[in-house]
């Protein structure tokens, strides 16, 4: 007779249901190239949602064994699957979602059907027709969705985890798709109220402000938000609980990478010389985006004539090679070979400055138990910001990384309760945090 109990141990994925939802993701993705070619123009309606039904149809039929499951953490093969260990599979998918951000960004005429497809849903929004901008937005937010679902199956058991999915999801659907899409159909400016400056670097721009301004009252609370978002907001917040506010609920970027993303979450490098690169590079785009921003400013005060062009030539290439280039096209299309968060480990300029005051003054922390820890490896393995989070724990120290976004999944995967995300006194916060004895 066979033991139920030795059930925790099978794979999670049931054949079937695996087989079914991946077999209607590929029928999405095929409609998908179909409309493209032009048929979407023809038939938006019928093309739109069939790609949204197939779509979600195909996530939650591959979800539904993640629900069914006895609760844990379930990466069940995760390290032989070709598709999550830089595999055949995943170096094509790569290409996929690289060639998609290289097309939607310069040749958009290729994608025509596709933005035609899109039209009904843009002229109820919005009252006007879809542009390639739509369409993005429209295909990141349902990535954002889908994926958010089956992150949700897998990790339901952990409240911390289902709680800032959910947060993920509501600030892009609303935040980044909907009201922006709203304020449009009122002739107002089109706003994301969940990014402002340096992530969204062209907010603090003198262009921008005078734009705003000269739209009315809705463009110069705009322009309020996002002064007191940027620079006493982000402050503040980030002292009481660190980078994870807005990193791991409510950034846009964080949210596709940790819904999209969380399959590659085990390919971050963990090396030394991959860290010392990481602060290098994000804290270069940091400089080169306040630099452009303070000239901006600079020539504009002078009229222009102290600088000339040399102002907007810089805003020009920031917005290509690191508005581009980094945060879509590498950020993204290299999920399957670098892991899920390239952009804001080695490219995020809000990432910097969130880490600056998460490292230096902040009351976040992730206090370890070194008594507990089996160095099973867990923590370091799934961390997607490449932190050796075991050399940590092994020796009992607080984390207190500047990278670390706090998505607790380091946490969530310790067989041992071994982490704990911890919001305390700022005082003695690299000291050992003594929980207490039972």
């Amino acid at each position: 007779m066979q033991d139920k109990s030795l059930s925790i141990a099978e794979p999670v994925e049931s054949p079937i249901s695996q087989k079914i939802g991946a077999s209607m993701i590929a029928a999405a993705i095929l409609c998908a190239l179909i409309a493209a070619s032009g048929p979407g123009a023809a038939y938006p309606i019928l093309f739109f949602w069939g790609i949204i039904v197939l779509v979600f149809a195909g996530t939650i039929s591959y979800s539904i064994p993640y629900f069914k499951a006895i609760p844990g953490v379930k990466n069940n093969g995760v390290m032989q699957n070709p598709a999550t260990n830089r595999g055949a599979i995943a170096w094509g998918v790569a290409m996929l979602m690289t060639g998609f951000y290289i097309i939607l960004y310069w040749f958009p005429s290729y994608l025509e059907g596709l933005i035609r497809m899109m039209d009904p849903l843009s002229i109820i929004l919005r009252n006007t027709k879809a542009d390639h901008w739509f369409l993005y937005g429209a295909f990141y937010t349902i990535a954002v969705l889908v994926m958010g679902i089956k992150f949700i199956a897998k990790y339901k058991y952990s409240r911390y985890q289902v709680i800032r999915t959910i947060s993920v999801m509501f600030f892009q659907l609303g935040f980044a798709f909907l009201i922006p899409a709203f304020l449009m159909k009122l002739n107002q400016p089109e706003f994301y109220f969940s990014y402002f400056w340096p992530l969204k670097y062209s907010y603090i721009f003198p262009n921008d402000v005078n734009n705003l301004i000269q739209s009315g009252n809705i463009g110069v609370f705009m322009v309020f938000w996002g002064l007191v978002m940027t620079f006493i907001a982000t402050p503040i917040l980030t002292y009481n609980y660190g980078k994870r506010w807005y990193c791991s609920w409510v950034c846009g970027c964080g949210a596709l990478a940790e819904t999209l993303g969380d399959p590659y979450r085990q390919l971050s490098d963990k090396s030394l010389k991959s860290w010392k690169i990481e602060r290098w590079m994000v804290h270069s785009v940091l400089v080169f985006v306040t630099i452009t921003t303070a000239l901006l400013w600079l020539n504009s005060w002078k009229n222009g004539t102290i600088l000339g062009d040399a102002s907007g030539l810089f805003a020009q290439w920031y917005g290509f090679l690191i508005g581009s280039v980094f945060s879509g096209v590498i950020g993204t299309g290299f999920y399957p070979i670098m892991g899920s968060r390239v952009w804001c480990r080695f490219g995020c300029p809000m990432a910097a400055v969130l880490g600056l005051f998460q490292r230096f003054k902040s009351k976040f922390r992730i206090t370890t138990n070194g008594a507990q820890c089996i160095s099973c490896g867990n923590c370091s393995t799934y961390c997607e910001m490449g932190i050796d989070v075991r050399a940590y724990a092994q020796k009992g120290e607080n984390i207190i990384r500047s990278s670390c976004v706090g998505c607790g999944i380091c946490a969530t995967v310790c067989p041992r309760g071994v982490l704990k995300l911890e919001n305390l006194a700022e005082e003695g916060r690299f000291e050992p945090y003594k929980r207490d004895e039972l």
